[in-house]
């Protein structure tokens, strides 16, 4: 008996979920739909920033303009949002944890992408044929 119940709470538990996704979902199709007017700035799902210009309700397709007077014509579907010019989606000022560090040496190795003067290669060659 008990198997049964944590089973039927578990398949209405699932139903509720899905219910609860489709509601959000559908909410946030119905905002985006109401941001959408030509000459909003979006973003395709693909990264692409653009224009919104028109939609072709028959066709499924947008037309956004990326560039001026380069017009595309994509999917309605890869409209993923509009984009607002006030707020930076990339954060642009630097910390002070984003400054260079000095890197150590290794060993006496150079580090990776760093630039060897020939008398300090020939000491580490040498250094090498010594190990062997």
């Amino acid at each position: 008996m008990g198997q049964e119940v944590i089973l039927i709470v578990i398949v209405v538990a699932f139903a509720a979920f899905m219910f609860y996704n489709s509601r959000k979902r559908k909410k946030q199709q119905g905002e985006l739909a109401t941001k959408m007017v030509p000459g909003a700035r979006v973003m395709l799902s693909f990264g692409l920033y653009g224009t919104f210009l028109s939609v072709d309700d028959e066709k499924v397709t947008a037309d956004v303009e990326i560039a001026p007077g380069t017009v595309v014509t994509v999917h309605r579907q890869t409209l993923s949002r509009v984009v607002d010019d006030s707020a930076s989606d990339i954060e642009t000022t630097a910390t002070p944890e984003d400054e260079a560090k000095p890197v150590a040496e290794l060993n006496g190795e150079p580090v990776y992408g760093e630039r060897v003067d020939n008398d300090r290669l020939d000491e580490t060659d040498s250094k090498r044929k010594s190990d062997d």
